[in-house]
């Protein structure tokens, strides 16, 4: 019924719009760019002066104003961080002005900051912003107080509605959702493990990143194929006029990032990073695994002309962890563990007219992990995924009411399982095709206005096969120059699930004859407010109701049956018994306070939700919350300039040198997560001659929960400025009150004296972790 109304309303303004014939006029488009790096700005402001005609930069840095009446016009560009440019320009009747914007990069002075009469306002700024999006530079990631170094996944993880499960684990669970339902994209390319061991690091280097957009849901038809989430990064296309870089060594890892151009006609770009703790502290402390990563990337961008660019992007990383078992025994038992993945992906830029333009791409990931353990079993596990994908995107700008944007996927994925012990084997080995072809029509009847309506149509090529079509709608309304609303509705289809394993990558498997594919439901609405300058409110509610979502059978040992016999033993070929299906509902309130410019910024936000799931046949077929629910949080992340932000008290202006020193702040408290407590305990005996034992019978599902979780990490860093290159020595402290949050609890169960003797344990998260480094920039 939901999706059968959305269609309808998508269907009224699409022919709504195209009932209109806006006039031809002249037209202004070009890239907008940084002269001291050349790269291209995401989300610049364009429009022209005293007119309410504008546009805004998309990912590649274009951007365009058609349809615009002959004359002589102010154009003026504004992106935070950089000078307003301004440029007069002359148009004629029926001409395709082609112009280049260059941005020249300044400090966003403390209290100085100067509001020009012509800039954009911030809500302005705002209404541009889709619901539920957030959107970072690499700037402010790395401003962020973390454990060992700046983290994309650990980052995100401030801001309301995304919670982690631990310290552990760096996996993102977004108003509800878990990991497996967010779509990770590098360059264009899908990442199905975003994570390196531990949680301390994730596979996005920040020095090497260029924009980040996180959309929290309600997402437009353009992006599909997960439930809950997509994070978008964009790395660095480097620096066209000249060589530079940025180095980094912490006590726990060492990094590189480089950039230098390409002769005239493009750029490149590159990182790599590697642990070593492994040499150091692994070397000394027993407990300490043989663990150690590496990964890198390279970008080379060539603009070919006005009209095409081409970019190629390759990521690779690997974790390698061998552990012995007892390190003082003569038998050196335990297993080696390596996984990783590798991404790439070639994007071509054309530019068809001033009104058109397009991105084609072609991507590859591969994601592979191996597991044996040494002379202890015959144990051995191999783990692939594999995604080749054909797509295109574009767009066409009708009017200054009027975008239409539509595109096309071929998504080629191989999958494989192969795990074998003594007693069999499983062997699972699939081929899947994902279809896709998306429209999505932008109209702006007035200034006040914009109503986004798309479809997506999704068809996979399994053993069994899936149609779907998922209608999207989003609405946004200026209230007045302080207030937008918005809202947003969809439907949403996953193919693909995850078997969740503690400290070892999950396991993927597609929709096929015995799991259907997974839905969600989105129902959005917000409000939007400007307090003062650079300072805005964002208060957003929702609803999400799922259908046929998965979690693992634990009792698989005894209902999976398997496919065919080899030599006697058998092989289990398919997932038939594998998962138990349910439905379930997420549903919260998030605000969120931030201040974008001063010697002061950062963000507090307030997160209230709730998510049940009910799977049948789990917990008498009652409703309970997953471990990720959190009923209550709240986050706070400050980034200070000390100087200035002591002489804004004295009623002093800004005052700028070669040299400053910065503190952050990141505090986190969150409800305790849910957890089963025991029901009883009772005796058990094999036989009656046996000493007796004692097991523990679990109560209802996740009917109890852990204490309260709370945290404060700071940070403080000097930087200077030399001439050709600067130092920034940091020190961190992630949890300086050192407070003991409780990751889960044991129990035990042994009988004195005829009676029993119960004893409850909790097993902490990381205490008082103190790090240090130093960054440079050349």
């Amino acid at each position: 019924m939901t999706a059968r109304i959305l269609m309808v309303l998508w269907t009224l303004t699409f022919f709504t719009v195209y009932a209109q014939s806006p006039p031809s006029d002249a037209s202004l488009s070009g890239f907008v760019y940084d002269t001291n790096n050349g790269e291209t700005l995401i989300g610049a402001n364009v429009f022209l002066r005293d007119t309410k005609i504008g546009a805004v930069t998309n990912l590649r840095g274009y951007y365009v104003i058609p349809k615009i009446r002959p004359g002589v016009y102010t154009l003026v560009c504004q992106y935070i961080g950089y000078r307003v440019m301004t440029k007069t320009v002359t148009l004629s009747a029926g001409e395709e002005k082609v112009l280049r914007i260059d941005m020249q990069p300044e400090d966003i002075m403390g209290e100085e900051v100067v509001v020009y009469a012509d800039s954009i306002p911030t809500m302005q700024k705002l209404f541009e912003k889709p619901i539920s999006k957030v959107e970072l530079s690499g700037q402010q990631i790395n401003m962020i107080p973390q454990v060992v170094e700046a983290d994309l996944l650990r980052s995100l993880q401030t801001l309301p509605g995304i919670v982690p499960v631990s310290d552990f684990s760096s996996a993102l669970y977004i108003r509800g959702g878990t990991p497996d339902q967010n779509l990770y994209l590098i360059d264009g390319s899908d990442v199905y493990n975003p994570e390196h061991a531990f949680g301390l690091f994730s596979t996005f280097n920040t020095d090497a990143i260029k924009k980040v957009d996180l959309s929290k849901g309600g997402f437009g038809a353009e992006y599909g194929g997960r439930l809950s989430s997509v994070l978008n990064v964009t790395h660095m296309d480097g620096n066209r006029n000249e060589f530079a870089g940025t180095a980094g060594i912490s006590i726990l890892s060492a990094k590189t990032t480089l950039q230098a151009p390409i002769g005239s006609i493009g750029s490149l770009s590159g990182s790599f990073r590697r642990t070593y703790f492994d040499k150091t502290l692994g070397q000394a402390i027993d407990e300490i695994p043989d663990y150690y990563f590496y990964d890198g990337n390279v970008k080379a961008f060539f603009d070919i002309d006005g009209r095409n660019k081409l970019t190629i992007s390759g990521y690779g990383g690997q974790d390698v962890l061998n552990y012995i078992f007892n390190e003082n025994a003569d038998n050196k038992a335990g297993f080696d563990y390596t996984w990783g993945n590798k991404t790439g992906s070639v994007r071509w830029t054309h530019v068809f007219s001033p009104q058109m333009f397009g991105d084609f791409w072609m991507t590859g990931s591969t994601f592979k992990s191996d597991f044996a353990f040494d002379e202890v079993t015959n144990y051995s596990e191999e783990n692939f995924i594999s995604d080749l994908t054909f797509k295109g995107s574009l767009e066409y700008h009708h009017s200054k009411q009027f975008i239409t944007r539509f595109g096309f996927e071929q998504k080629n994925l191989h999958g494989v399982f192969l795990e074998n012990f003594d007693g069999g084997k499983v062997d699972v080995n699939a081929r899947r095709t994902h279809y896709v072809a998306y429209i999505q029509e932008n109209w702006r009847p007035s200034d006040e206005w914009d109503i986004e309506s798309g479809l997506r149509f999704d068809y996979f090529d399994s053993d069994r096969n899936f149609k779907n079509l998922d209608p999207r709608l989003a609405l946004k309304y200026r209230l007045n120059e302080s207030t937008n609303l918005k809202a947003s509705a969809g439907v949403y289809h996953q193919y693909l699930h995850q078997i969740p394993r503690a400290f070892f990558s999950g396991i993927w498997t597609t929709s096929d004859r015995y799991q259907k594919g997974s839905t969600a439901y989105h129902f959005i609405g917000g409000v939007e407010r400007e307090v003062l300058d650079f300072l805005t409110i964002e208060l957003e509610g929702y609803y999400k109701k799922y259908k046929n979502i998965y979690s693992l059978n634990h009792f698989l040992i005894t209902e999976v049956r398997p496919g065919h016999y080899e030599n006697g033993l058998p092989v289990y070929d398919n997932t038939d018994g594998l998962f138990n299906r349910g439905d379930g509902h997420s549903d919260g309130l998030e605000i969120l306070v931030k201040k974008e410019a001063g010697a002061v910024t950062g963000w507090l936000g307030y997160s209230l939700a709730n998510t049940r799931y009910t799977i049948d046949g789990i917990n008498g077929d009652h409703s309970f919350e997953p471990r990720h629910d959190r009923t209550h949080s709240v986050n706070a992340v400050a980034n200070i300039d000390i100087r200035n932000s002591i002489r804004a008290l004295k009623g002093k202006p800004a005052k700028y040198t070669n040299s400053k020193w910065l503190a952050g702040l990141n505090f986190v408290y969150a409800s305790g997560q849910p957890i089963t407590a025991p029901g009883s305990t009772y005796m058990i005996r094999t036989t009656p001659d046996d000493e007796a034992g004692f097991a523990v019978y679990p109560g209802g599902i996740n009917e109890w929960r852990l204490p309260a979780y709370a945290r404060l990490d700071v940070s403080v860093t000097y930087e200077k400025q030399f001439k050709h290159w600067s130092i920034a020595p940091y020190v961190q402290i992630f949890n300086i009150g050192n407070r003991k949050n409780v990751w889960f609890v044991q129990y035990d169960s042994k009988e004195q004296g005829g009676t029993i003797d119960q004893k409850v344990k909790t097993v902490n998260m990381f205490p008082l972790l103190p790090s240090f480094g130093v960054n440079f920039k050349f």
